[in-house]
């Protein structure tokens, strides 16, 4: 018996890992959206699109490569949802690459309203507890601010949609890396009260 709660503590483990992985990998990415289209400003409407679709498209494999071969679970089921959602988000972008500014201006507002509702989705569907859950809340409030801003503020010019899709990216950015840093713990947390195990140095 012993032998097998281990089992399951090291299936529920790599499963929490893995997902813990893949929003770290998206963390980096969207840092690196965000930081991109800060040092390049003259960047064209067109180069934007393939940009953004194709990051859009990379968080989401991402994130179905990370639960791929794994066991159903909560975690498992909220990041495969949420990786469906980038790459569809990703393609329609790609496969329009003569989108007009204001199209686009709505499409990544609607976006961050999604991805806002999916993540304080995850605050109640993850096994998080605490900080954690707060964090994840805050995160999606904050997505879903930015959706509604890009569709209040349709003609504020180049700039600003640059400036709005720069903070978007960055804040979900960190938002996520900080979610990827605290499902360590929450791994912890999880393997020690479902299955009784006592704490563990896992590996990053």
């Amino acid at each position: 018996m012993d032998s097998l709660l281990e089992d399951a503590g090291q299936v529920a483990g790599t499963q929490l890992k893995k997902a813990r992985w893949a929003l770290g990998i998206d963390g980096v990415l969207s840092i690196a959206l965000g930081v991109l289209i800060i040092v390049w400003p003259g960047i064209s409407l067109y180069a934007l699109t393939i940009v953004f679709g194709a990051w859009l498209t990379a968080k989401g494999i991402v994130g179905l490569a990370a639960v791929v071969g794994g066991s159903a679970t909560g975690e498992r089921g909220w990041l495969v949802f949420k990786s469906l959602l980038d790459i569809a988000v990703g393609v329609i972008v790609l496969v329009w690459p003569g989108i007009s500014a204001l199209a686009l201006l709505y499409v990544i507002g609607a976006y961050a309203i999604l991805l806002g509702i999916v993540t304080i989705g995850g605050a109640f569907w993850l096994p998080f507890s605490g900080s954690d859950s707060a964090l994840l809340v805050l995160g999606g409030l904050l997505s879903i601010v930015f959706g509604i801003v890009m569709f209040a503020m349709p003609s504020g010019g180049a700039l600003a949609l640059l400036a709005l899709i720069a903070a978007f990216a960055l804040v979900t950015g960190f938002a996520e890396l900080a979610t990827a840093i605290g499902g360590q713990r929450m791994l912890e947390r999880r393997a020690q009260s479902t299955f009784g195990m006592p704490k563990t140095q896992t590996s990053s």
